[in-house]
């Protein structure tokens, strides 16, 4: 049977589904004549209008997870509301589902997948070869012109990043040729030191070819030959007592050494995208880092649009599928993913497939890719952050917060506060303030706990809502409409308490507890007022601002922890890391010089002395900044 033949005969079940159950999909009458074998599906509403595409390894078993009694989360049921039909389509294997689907997302667009919107073409750098003296220039759309093509690079800002580190290195001219062939004195791209004015023959015509050879050299990642080659040239240049000649070539490879360090790049080679994938309160954040022949060359960051996948491995599967799949964008041999991809098997096969290749997904790496595995993480985390304290964002999610607690306006200003310590040591409450830009980090507060008994949560909040509300009441601030609580009715009643105590009663207490399993998208809002529990949808965006809001007041209360519990530590400096005897501090301070110059830094750069490892290096970073 053709898949042609297949989708007709599974729309006629439907169609006779329907007709005996006109008020809702017949999922049961559906799924009893539905195949184990492998193909895509696609979900209707009742006007027609296509709402998810999706494949299977087994159709039965997919389908039917969507039609389960318990366990959907509050999009999945959304989605499965919705349905009015479904047709599927068989085919041979998964991987060739795999493709299938990517093709009909792309045509159809469903409201309820990953959705991508970026379809331009790539940048590249044009190297015009076949010249006396060649240009090096931004090149975007076909390649006719003779000579060579780098790329492609990810955006027009990484070429021009690339483009001025040769400029600035080599001095090898980006002008376009009627600027070049009418030239009669040096312009000023000369007069700054970022051309050697080949448009009035001051280079010979073999030096500006040797720059050109160590600008492709650079482009194609031999950065390490480049250095070796200018060393050998400097050393004949002061051997000749060219002095002049030894300090420009002695620049080049002081700015190509830098240029390595900022990309963690030391002798690898070999082409990967690197893809970091961020998930707090309701949005998501992809980070894809682009490394060519070895070297970093540029990034991009991605919000997709999200209804379905929840967790981290199928929202980064989703996600690549649809953007290499999904275009024709070209896949590099290497993916690096900051954790398993879901379904690795399978989009391994039909990437290979797509590129005539073998492509690799991979998760756990060392040495250079983890440096860039954590570069794309950390990247995207921040900008999710960024992201999630956008303004127009937020007051969209106040408005919704107006609706869920039926307030008469919209709240202008919340406070929340959370505990932190590690077994009763070192207690720190945390007190955030949100207004309607987003975070207000010049009212944070940390509240040093003192004079309770250890690992006392109650007490704690009471002493911090308690010492906070008092400065408060004595107009040393702005009190909150809303006044968050991280915790269940325990902590609630001190904040009632110690409100009531102070005669305070214009401010809204909220709790926010954790559910059952304690996942974000199940929490429970305590009213303090009425003594009610409400229990918001997990695609809510009032939901996601309180998330947001706990999450940064859980944030900024470990911050104050950790910074406690290792000022002890912080003034014993390098005699108290755990692991960094006498031998390690002498070859420490041989390498930096002094104290200082260890604390400021990096992690790559502590790693580099000969007897820290890499671990080392992170407890040494953490313990001389706690803040981190």
């Amino acid at each position: 049977m053709s898949n042609e033949q297949t989708t007709n005969s599974i729309t006629e079940l439907n169609q006779q589904a329907a007709e005996g159950s006109q008020a809702a999909f017949d999922s049961k009458a559906f799924l009893s004549r539905l195949t184990r074998r492998p193909g895509i599906y696609q979900m209707f509403n009742s006007a027609g209008d296509i709402l998810y595409v999706g494949k299977a390894k087994n159709l039965k078993n997919r389908v039917s997870s969507y039609f389960r009694a318990t366990g959907l989360n509050g999009k999945t049921q959304a989605l499965v509301s919705r349905i009015a039909d479904i047709q599927v389509t068989v085919t041979n294997s998964e991987t060739e589902a795999l493709l299938l689907e990517q093709n009909l997302i792309k045509a159809n667009r469903p409201p309820y997948n990953i959705l991508l919107r970026d379809d331009k073409s790539y940048p590249y750098i044009f190297v015009s070869t076949g010249q006396k003296y060649p240009a090096v220039r931004f090149h975007r759309g076909a390649k006719r012109q003779k000579g060579r093509y780098f790329g492609p690079f990810p955006s027009s800002g990484a070429v021009r990043d690339s483009l001025a580190i040769m400029q600035k290195v080599f001095r090898i001219r980006q002008c376009e040729e009627s600027f070049f062939k009418n030239r009669s004195r040096p312009c000023l791209q000369y007069q700054i030191k970022r051309c050697s004015a080949p448009c009035v023959d001051l280079p010979s015509e073999e030096s500006y070819q040797a720059d050109i050879r160590h600008a492709m050299m650079f482009l194609d990642g031999k950065n390490s030959a480049i250095m070796d080659e200018l060393a050998s040239q400097m050393e004949q240049a002061s051997e000749q007592l060219n002095f002049e000649e030894a300090a420009i070539y002695r620049d080049q490879i002081s700015s190509l050494q830098q240029i390595q360090e900022q990309q963690y790049v030391s002798g690898q080679t070999g082409d990967a995208d690197v893809i970091g994938c961020a998930v707090q309160s309701g949005s998501v954040c992809m980070h894809m880092l682009f490394v060519r022949a070895g070297r970093v060359i540029g990034s991009k960051v991605y919000h997709p649009k999200v209804s379905i996948e929840e967790t981290m491995p199928e929202l980064l599967s989703a996600f690549i599928a649809q953007w290499y799949l999904g275009s024709g964008r070209e896949i590099p041999q290497t993916l690096i993913s900051s954790v398993e991809v879901d379904g690795k098997e399978c989009l391994e096969e039909a990437l290979s497939e797509r590129s005539g290749r073998k492509v690799a997904l991979i998760h756990k790496v060392r040495s250079d890719k983890a440096g860039w595995q954590r570069l794309a993480q950390t990247n995207a985390e921040q900008q999710l952050q960024s992201h999630l304290a956008s303004k127009q964002n937020i007051y969209n999610r106040y408005l919704a917060l107006q609706d869920a607690l039926q307030l008469d306006s919209p709240p202008q200003r919340l406070e929340c506060f959370d505990i932190s310590h590690s077994s009763g040591e070192a207690t720190v409450a945390s007190c955030v303030v949100f207004d309607r830009n987003g975070p207000l980090k010049t009212d944070y507060r940390h509240f040093n706990i003192e004079d309770i008994t250890p690992g006392d949560d109650y007490a704690a909040m009471h002493q911090a809502l308690r010492r906070r509300y008092t400065r408060l009441k004595k107009g040393e601030g702005k009190l909150p409409d809303i006044l968050l609580i991280d915790g269940g009715k325990g902590q609630v009643s001190q904040a009632i308490d110690v409100l009531a105590e102070l005669q305070i009663n214009e401010v809204l207490i909220v709790g926010v507890a954790k559910g059952s399993d304690r996942k974000a998208g199940l929490e429970t809002l305590i009213m303090a007022e009425t003594g009610t529990e409400i229990t918001l949808k997990s695609d809510s965006p009032a939901l996601h601002l309180i998330q947001y809001v706990r999450d940064e007041a859980h944030r900024f209360a470990i911050t104050g922890h950790r910074a406690r519990r290792g000022k002890a530590r912080k003034k014993s400096s390098l005699e108290g890391i755990p692991g960094v005897g006498p031998k390690r501090r002498r070859e420490l301070l041989k390498h930096f010089g002094s104290v200082q110059s260890i604390e400021t830094a990096s992690i790559e750069e502590i790693a580099k002395v000969s007897t820290i490892s890499r671990k080392i290096a992170e407890d040494i970073y953490a313990i001389l900044h706690p803040d981190h």
